[in-house]
């Protein structure tokens, strides 16, 4: 029992996606540790592990053949930088020029895509290394190639070992991507459930904000998983293994369309079956099939078969039973209800198939159109043509390649004019904390100078509690594991890790000691320095674009809504135009969550409008969720006739968005009503009984879209108009 537990418990170790990064981490520190205490040169193993670190803050997701190309044009711009610093280090105002200018065209390079920004952004911290260096031996520039040559060692040592396990464990970032979408998704589902809590005066608009903030989570881990697959398919066909996770990102897709469909008033639906089980039974099944998706999740990260529970057809069986039941009181007043419980009983059956379908992925038909759209830029046209088009002020990349260099450039003006001991720390810290939004550099900030207090404490304790070399080289490596594994999800740790290596690895070779008050002070200058950049340069507050981030929410669900009609028209086909469609729109929408979000950490001054922000916020996600549960109907047969009035109705709603969405991007007045919507919506409501339940369904869905116009109309109004009034104050 105790040797299965152990095998048990490696294999939820291996399944955890920090683990094999810490392992390489791990390799990596310990290896170059051991060396220089075998050679005892123990002066090479700070430039040694500032190239691990630099090499792992520069490695992206790919395949061994792409890692390799990455890592070669990381080995070559961190040989380049190191040089430079070298070489103009004696000469302060080239230095300086050459500093500004190169930050500002590495940070632009960001605009080419995550694995550029991420390749540029750690030759900027190898430079800001090779300067500590340089500095440690007081400026002297004999052996200008040896303290270059270390670090890019250090740099190439990770760099085969990523390489080497991208070779060897190329599916496994595949399975944890798409092991984390279904436990984004399955958690999803259990917030949408608390939505059927049958209480009257039930905090809907509460709920759903919770339900858009995770939807933007199901949104980034969706993304996340098909930029692993693209990397894995390129444009060459899939191989079996590949094509059965891709079965399953499209799999994800279609649940993820169904879970946030709505066909339903909720309040209405609270008091009208209040002392009906029927709410309890979706309730119950909507949490039944989010505990499945988190089961499936585990299932992919354990490598394990997934078996869907079959209780889950007598649950919806109990659904149905409920449903006959009130049926059959025939109440005129239930009438409209009962067809919107009817449609989310049919869609939960559809999420019950799909989550059924996944216990046996390879069984799943071959998608009509299984091409992914690859984002990135294909050839050196594009190149130019995506930094071109992030030439201008309005561009946040712009501006944070502006701040940036202005702000290292204080840095190493602060450096020489108060010459304080350690002082390249300074710029590093600026380097750390400068983010391109104020709010997500206040957070790193504060987190910044916490995680520095903590690990000088922890470092003090250590050194007098484990005075030997021996153990405290073996804290060096622990400390390093803990920067790595925590540096994206809790940066303060992680500050406190890289603290504490730092102070071990400089008390192998001198007094570490004498860094604590130094690293301190640097901390507390190099953030000031960085939070004062963002507040007074280019400040890019989230208040002055949020109209620009509400008007690409409606226009990307004016797109969707466009291409469910094309669905509608033409017959239920998942090309890549639709799937681009609905992304879109859930990528704004996540977006506008995450500037709301960013906002809140912002000055009171420029969050006045963040209220009607998250106002918005529900309101558009209610929008997005009745968009679903029109696309997730698109498969059904309705006649001509009708599929052309329910498209003419559709276009007139595309019309409606897009008119809102470029009154808000203009900031022109928006109109508070509008008579052809309000007729538009009562026609689509006022359906004989003869109707078919199909036509009837659409119909149902469209005016539900059509009467959520109107509270965004007024927003979007209120919203004009405050900000025509303020700058009315301004000039007067």
């Amino acid at each position: 029992m105790a040797k299965k537990s152990f095998r048990q418990t490696l294999r939820r170790l291996w399944a955890l996606d920090k683990f094999s990064y810490s392992i390489r981490v791990f390799i990596a520190l310990t290896g170059s540790m051991a060396l220089c205490w075998y050679q005892n040169e123990m002066r090479l193993l700070i430039p040694l592990f500032l190239g691990i670190i630099a090499s792992a803050l520069a490695e992206t997701d790919d395949n061994w053949q792409g890692r390799l190309t990455a890592l070669l044009v990381t080995l070559g711009c961190f040989s380049v930088a190191a040089l430079a610093v070298e070489l103009l280090f004696p000469y302060p105002w080239l230095f300086v020029a050459a500093l500004a200018l190169s930050a500002f065209c590495l940070t632009m390079l960001g605009a080419l895509g995550e694995r550029y920004n991420a390749i540029a952004y750690a030759t900027l911290i190898l430079s800001v290394y090779t300067m500590i260096g340089v500095d440690q031996r007081g400026g002297e520039v004999a052996n200008f190639w040896h303290e270059p040559m270390l670090l890019v060692a250090g740099a190439a040592w990770y760099g085969a070992l990523s390489v080497l396990w991208q070779a060897l464990f190329a599916n496994q970032p595949v399975q944890q991507g798409l092991a984390r979408v279904f436990r984004e998704l399955g958690l999803y589902l259990k917030i949408k459930s608390s939505l059927f809590e049958p209480i009257r005066g039930l905090d809907v608009e509460g709920r759903r904000l919770e339900l858009a903030k995770q939807n933007g989570r199901v949104v980034a881990a969706l993304n996340a998983s098909k930029e692993i697959i693209l990397n894995r398919v390129g444009s060459s066909r899939a191989g079996a293994k590949t094509s059965r996770y891709l079965k399953l990102y499209f799999l994800a897709q279609d649940v993820h369309e169904r879970a946030s469909s709505s066909h339903y008033p909720y309040n209405a639906l609270a008091e009208a079956f209040f002392h009906s089980d029927v709410l309890f039974r979706c309730q119950r099944l909507l949490r039944q099939q989010g505990s499945a998706c988190q089961r499936l999740s585990e299932s992919l990260q354990l490598r394990q078969p997934f078996v869907y529970d079959g209780t889950f057809a007598e649950a919806l069986g109990d659904l149905h039973a409920s449903l006959e039941h009130l049926r059959i009181q025939s109440n005129p007043a239930w009438r409209g209800l009962l067809r919107s419980l009817r449609a989310l009983a049919s869609n939960l059956a559809t999420l019950d198939r799909l989550l059924g379908d996944a216990s046996n992925p390879d069984a799943l038909a071959e998608a009509s159109d299984s091409s992914l759209l690859n984002r990135a830029p294909q050839n050196l046209k594009d190149m130019r043509a995506r930094i071109r088009q992030n030439l201008t002020p309005t561009s946040l990349l712009f501006r944070h390649a502006l701040r940036l260099p202005l702000a290292l450039v204080t840095c190493y003006a602060m450096v020489h004019a108060i010459h304080p001991s350690q002082g390249y720390w300074i710029m590093l810290t600026t380097l750390f904390v400068c983010q391109p939004s104020y709010g997500a550099t206040r957070r790193k900030l504060g987190q910044r100078i916490v995680g520095t207090a903590a690990g000088l404490t922890v470092g003090w304790a250590l050194f007098d509690l484990f005075p030997s070399p021996l153990v405290q080289s073996m804290f060096a490596v622990a400390a390093g594991m803990v920067f790595f594994v925590n540096r994206t999800t809790r940066y303060t740790v992680s500050t406190a890790g890289i603290t504490l290596m730092v102070l071990f690895c400089f008390n192998q070779t001198g007094d570490g000691y004498g860094l604590f008050l130094p690293r301190l002070f640097d901390t507390l200058i190099g953030s000031l320095i960085a939070g004062l950049a963002v507040f007074l340069f280019l400040p890019d507050w989230q208040g002055r674009r949020l109209n620009k981030v509400l008007a690409g929410t409606l226009a990307c669900n004016a797109q969707y809504l466009r291409q469910i009609l094309e669905q509608y028209s033409h017959g239920k086909r998942d090309d890549l135009a639709y799937r681009l469609a609905r992304r879109n729109a859930h990528n704004a929408d996540a977006a506008l969550s995450t500037t709301l979000a960013n906002m809140q950490l912002e000055p009171g001054h420029f969050r006045k409008e963040a209220d009607m922000g998250f106002r918005f916020l529900v309101l558009s996600h209610t929008l997005l969720n009745y968009l679903s549960g029109l696309g997730a109907h698109r498969g059904s047969d309705l006649p001509d006739s009708v599929r052309a009035e329910l498209n003419q109705a559709g276009e007139q709603l595309v019309g409606s968005l897009q008119s809102i969405s470029q009154s808000l991007a203009e900031r022109s007045p928006v109109a508070l009503e509008d008579d052809s919507e309000k007729a538009l919506a009562e026609q689509l409501e006022q359906m004989p009984d003869e109707v078919d339940e199909t036509q009837r369904l659409v119909q149902t869905q469209l005016a539900m879209i059509c009467r959520q116009l109107a509270p965004l109309r007024n927003l979007a109004a209120h919203l004009v108009k405050d900000k025509a009034e303020r700058a009315v104050a301004r000039v007067a």
